[in-house]
C-alpha cells in the first residue's frame, strides 16, 4: 500500500472510529472493520494501518476493540481530513461517511480540541502521573462526601473523571496504580449493580471483575 493510500485509509479509519463513539468508549473490532474494509479485502489486510496508528498514539487497541485517544487521535484525524490528498475511493460514498463528515464539520471546534482545551471545564488527562493524581483526588472526594468507608466503587471514579480520559487509558492506568501499591482493586457486592455499572467497573484478565478501589497510601 502506497504512503498516500495508507494515509487515506488511516483517515477513513479514524473518522469511522470517531463517528462510532471511539473517543468516549471502546468500539468492538467487528463494528469498526465492517465500515472500513473495502470490497474484496479482509480485516487482516488493514493490520499495518492499525499498528501504524497505534504507534503514533492515535488509537488504543485491546483484544476486544479500539478506542480513539485524545488529543493525538483527533489531531491525526483533523490533519488527514484537511490534507489535499484525502479522498474517498469509488464513485459512491457510504452514508455513514457523509453523515460523519457533516457531524465533524458541525463539531470541528470540539473535535480538534487539544489537551490544553477544557473538557467540561477540565483539561484532558495526558499521562499516567496526571491520572494518578486525579484518581486520588476523586477517590478522596467520593470517599468523604458519601461516607464510603474507604471502599469507593470503581464505576463512580470512572464516571467522575469522565471524558478526560479514554476507557482504555482508564483501565490501563488504574491497573498500574494497583501495580504501584497506590490502590487495591477489590471484589464485592454493589447495590443496584446493573450492566452499566459492571461495564464501568474493571475486569482484570485471568483474574475477574473488580468493583471497588481501596487507597493504600
Amino acid at each position: 500500500m502506497s504512503s498516500k493510500k495508507t494515509a487515506q485509509t488511516q483517515t477513513r479509519l479514524l473518522l469511522a472510529l470517531w463517528d462510532l463513539g471511539g473517543k468516549q468508549q471502546e468500539v468492538k473490532k467487528g463494528q469498526l472493520t465492517k465500515r472500513i474494509v473495502a470490497k474484496g479485502k479482509k480485516a487482516a489486510d488493514y493490520q499495518d494501518v492499525f499498528e501504524g496508528l497505534q504507534q503514533q498514539g492515535a488509537i488504543a487497541i485491546s483484544k476486544k476493540g479500539y478506542s480513539l485517544t485524545s488529543p493525538k487521535g483527533l489531531e491525526v484525524l483533523g490533519d488527514g481530513l484537511r490534507s489535499d490528498d484525502f479522498k474517498f475511493e469509488g464513485t459512491i460514498v457510504g452514508t455513514w461517511a457523509a453523515n460523519a463528515l457533516v457531524k465533524w464539520i458541525s463539531q470541528i471546534d470540539v473535535a480538534n480540541a487539544s489537551a490544553d482545551v477544557p473538557v467540561n471545564g477540565k483539561s484532558a488527562i495526558a499521562s499516567y502521573d496526571e491520572f494518578k493524581s486525579v484518581a486520588l483526588e476523586v477517590y478522596d472526594k467520593l470517599n468523604q462526601n458519601y461516607n464510603l468507608n474507604d471502599l469507593v466503587p470503581i464505576y463512580r471514579i470512572r464516571r467522575e473523571i469522565g471524558e478526560r480520559v479514554s476507557r482504555t487509558e482508564f483501565n490501563d492506568w488504574l491497573l498500574e496504580t494497583q501495580a504501584n501499591d497506590i490502590f487495591q482493586l477489590m471484589t464485592g457486592e454493589i447495590p443496584d449493580f446493573n450492566s452499566d455499572k459492571r461495564d464501568d467497573s474493571i475486569t482484570i484478565p485471568g483474574v475477574g471483575l473488580r468493583s471497588y478501589a481501596k487507597r493504600l497510601n
